[in-house]
């Protein structure tokens, strides 16, 4: 996985039909995803429950990129090396979600994946500052955490903070939470390199008529260009 800041759109799993997870990753991704978001949620440090490592190992095989695994999840530590396992090529844990967020970076990297650091809306970016020498990846929440199609929650600010503090490390901002063709231009123009959708990709298309996510992702990617089609 080479780094590099070209515009990535990662369109969240947690969108797609639930019965054609693996169709649904492989369609998203002919149609033009960079990386395939997989939010998971276990119903205690979000409200809500998604999926686990073995629905990551079943669509592992489906999957030709990069399988970006968001643990919405506390504890993390116990889970790191059974996402590792089940394929993730990003591991994301949230610095809210333990006490010991430096030691959970290096386990995620110790089990040969990259790390990643994700803030809620009410983290500042401070609270990742000492962390991004050992992360790969910086979430920046754009909605509160546990549900997907709520109202994006301004958070420009912050990533510009967080994109001047990176510097010139290897370190990848994503913004995850109401990303549409709305909203796309600012957090790119804040920094951002990595975008996740959900709805605004899937609305409209299935595995049997794909062409709407591409025409989708394909909308994001120009209005985060700041070209409006």
């Amino acid at each position: 996985m080479t780094f590099d800041r070209t515009l990535k759109i990662a369109p969240s799993i947690l969108a797609a039909d639930f019965a054609n997870f693996g169709a649904e990753c492989a369609a998203v991704e002919n149609q033009g995803a960079d990386w395939v978001h997989v939010d998971v949620m276990d119903g205690h440090f979000v409200p809500n429950i998604s999926f686990g490592p073995t629905t990551c190992a079943a669509i592992r095989p489906h999957i030709k990129g990069i399988m970006d695994v968001h643990l919405m999840i506390a504890p993390v530590d116990p889970y790191i090396d059974a996402f590792a396992s089940a394929g993730a090529d990003i591991i994301t844990a949230h610095v809210e979600a333990g006490q010991h967020i430096h030691r959970t970076l290096q386990a995620i990297r110790a089990a040969g994946v990259k790390a990643g650091v994700a803030l809620n809306p009410g983290t500042p970016a401070a609270a990742v500052e000492h962390l991004l020498d050992i992360a790969d990846l910086v979430c920046v929440m754009t909605v509160n955490p546990g549900f997907g199609g709520q109202k994006f929650i301004d958070m420009t600010d912050k990533i510009r903070t967080l994109r001047a503090m990176i510097g010139d490390r290897p370190v990848h901002i994503e913004i995850d939470g109401g990303v549409d063709v709305n909203t796309a231009s600012s957090v790119t123009q804040a920094g951002a390199d990595v975008l996740v959708a959900g709805s605004a990709v899937f609305r409209g298309g299935s595995v049997s008529n794909p062409e709407p996510y591409g025409e989708n992702i394909r909308a994001i990617r120009a209005a985060a260009s700041g070209v409006y089609v």
